[in-house]
């Protein structure tokens, strides 16, 4: 009775631990600022949706969450494809100096690099091409990051996949290509699905080249627009927390779409 007793205790203590920021995010999206600041209720004494509408008629979030949709969508997209027959090649063919075994390392220093390091070189390259505070500049740039996490990710689970699938493939008259296109991709898709689901949370929560490639609301993602909810007198607490729901919602979709993968392709490459 005690284990039993303890694994309650355990289990509700987590769940508390997970839930209760998510529960003051929403229940502080319903709450008046008069509510927030002054009278710091414990939950909304008068629930009001006012916050989410003065997002999309005052504060332009609408056009925030489109750029950071559209955004992510390409970028993580183009990432996926290039990064995929990345790692197909890296995994499937010899290369000079037995460099297959180390190229995906190499290809990962890009993401160990603190952004900050590179951000003044990416900013003037972007002024340079005139990418600048448009939807082309951060698809390039994020494309950047996420393609060598995908090849560093993809890699493994083509490993896993039996070569001897494709030839027979090839035996049967099928190109290189076509066995890649219809016996290896469909095969490796759970591990697709992993590598999506953590460069879309990556790109669609970054901040730091948002904030400096981007300065007006035609091209300010969803992180960037909401820190202009932060005033130099006073921050709009309820709003903000409504830009928090609103912005965790495609993630949450997107989690959910996948799920079905997810869980196979995060341990499909585990097993050596």
């Amino acid at each position: 009775m005690s284990t039993r007793l303890a694994r309650i205790l355990t289990t509700t203590f987590i769940l508390a631990v997970v839930l209760l920021p998510i529960y003051w995010l929403v229940s502080t999206s319903l709450k008046s600022n008069r509510e927030i600041t002054q009278e710091g209720t414990l939950y909304p004494h008068v629930p009001t949706l006012d916050n989410y509408v003065r997002l999309f008629t005052e504060k332009q979030f609408g056009s925030y969450l489109t750029n950071s949709l559209v955004v992510t969508f390409f970028s993580v997209a183009i990432a996926l494809v290039a990064g995929a027959m990345g790692a197909y090649a890296i995994a499937r063919f010899r290369l000079p100096l037995a460099m297959e075994g180390k190229v995906g390392l190499f290809l990962l220093t890009l993401r160990i690099i603190p952004p900050v390091v590179i951000l003044i070189p990416v900013y003037l390259l972007m002024l340079s091409l005139g990418l600048l505070d448009s939807w082309l500049g951060l698809i390039a740039t994020y494309t950047a990051f996420n393609v060598t996490f995908c090849v560093w990710m993809m890699e493994s689970f083509f490993r896993e996949i039996p070569v001897d699938l494709e030839e027979a493939a090839m035996v049967d008259g099928d190109s290189r290509f076509g066995a890649f296109r219809r016996i290896t991709l469909p095969l490796a898709a759970p591990g697709l699905a992993a590598t999506a689901i953590f460069a879309v949370l990556v790109t669609f929560n970054e901040f730091l080249f948002a904030l400096a490639l981007t300065a007006t609301p035609r091209a300010m993602t969803m992180p960037r627009g909401t820190a202009t909810l932060i005033g130099r007198i006073d921050t709009d607490w309820a709003s903000m927390s409504a830009a928090g729901v609103i912005g965790a919602l495609p993630i949450v979709f997107f989690a959910l779409l996948v799920q079905r993968h997810l869980v196979r392709g995060l341990t499909m490459g585990a097993v050596k």
